[in-house]
């Protein structure tokens, strides 16, 4: 019987799955960087403006959960935990950010930006990276961090990629 460790280290992908823990974590890993480095347009006065509580603490909380879990994608090392962090941070930036452009107005005491258009097509072209980062996620949490990870190699190499035959 696996353990919960054992469980969350596993992995069924395949070893080119490595191209989405890089690209997926070295975003996040930016945009974390991003908050501490310009924190008036990235963190604090981007959550500010945005109409978050507590905008001091919260920016900085994302920001540091981006940092550590962008890093441990890149690596693989608990990559479904990272993943979970990581999919409830694009959920959140969703609600938070892109539904107000889809409705073209403020709503639950969350700001809408000054854009030049509003509804879907402008909230399609400015939640693209959120749902490329959302849905990355999302398949790092399913399948695994593959076979070229730390996951892979400290559970054991136990683990079978699933391959097509």
């Amino acid at each position: 019987m696996q353990t919960v460790i054992e469980k969350v280290m596993s992995t069924r992908a395949p070893s080119a799955s490595i191209l989405i823990r890089i690209v997926v974590g070295a975003v996040f890993l930016s945009e974390g960087i991003q908050k501490f480095i310009i924190p008036d347009a990235r963190g604090v006065g981007r959550f500010e403006s945005i109409g978050l509580p507590s905008p001091e603490i919260l920016a900085n909380f994302v920001g540091a959960v981006e940092i550590i879990s962008g890093s441990l994608l890149m690596v693989g090392l608990l990559t479904r935990l990272a993943a979970i962090s990581l999919i409830i941070i694009m959920i959140t930036a969703i609600i938070t950010t892109k539904i107000p452009i889809l409705l073209g107005h403020s709503y639950w005491g969350l700001n809408l930006r000054d854009l030049s258009s509003y509804g879907f097509w402008s909230m399609a072209h400015a939640s693209r990276t959120d749902f490329a980062m959302l849905f990355g996620s999302l398949y790092l949490l399913i399948v695994g961090s593959g076979t070229i990870s730390l996951d892979y190699i400290i559970k054991g190499r136990t683990a079978k990629p699933s391959r097509k035959r």
